[in-house]
């Protein structure tokens, strides 16, 4: 079973908001991860385009699952926790919208620090979504903590 699969399979029973909204993770490496939202009757917002908290779960979980897959990777007890975002909105977001995380080394470099210091790391982590013409329709930007877990 693929990355993907296994991923929206999680979002299903762990992120059911996002599964319902119709958030897809398409492809998952380890330098970027691809996730879409489509618009639809039930994620819209009164303006017909794509709300912008859906907007926002697909961004993260681009992000997010970067950091996941990197966390299991290390064979570390790390915990995860986004403490900030920013987001910008360009267009109205209609149709297939794609967000694409790129950050997937920043956030190798983060976890190795936290396994080498034993210290706790902040990372910014970007996310941008493009409709199916290419054109930017939202930007969000997230600030994940990266810690190890005391063992009690």
């Amino acid at each position: 079973m693929g990355i993907s699969l296994k991923t929206n399979i999680f979002t299903f029973f762990k992120l059911p908001s996002a599964w319902w909204s119709g958030v897809r993770v398409k492809s998952v490496n380890k330098t970027e991860a691809i996730v879409t939202v489509r618009h639809s009757w039930f994620n819209q917002n009164p303006f017909k385009s794509i709300f912008w908290a859906v907007l926002g779960m697909a961004a993260e979980l681009s992000t997010g699952i970067l950091v996941m897959t990197r966390i299991k990777e290390s064979g570390k007890d790390i915990s995860m926790l986004v403490v900030n975002n920013k987001a910008s909105f360009t267009k109205k977001a209609r149709g297939r919208i794609t967000f694409k995380c790129i950050d997937g080394q920043k956030i190798e470099n983060t976890i190795n620090e936290v396994c080498r210091s034993g210290e706790g790391q902040t990372v910014w982590m970007q996310s941008i979504g493009t409709d199916k013409n290419g054109v930017v329709v939202a930007t969000f930007d997230f600030e994940w903590t990266l810690k190890l877990r005391q063992k009690t």
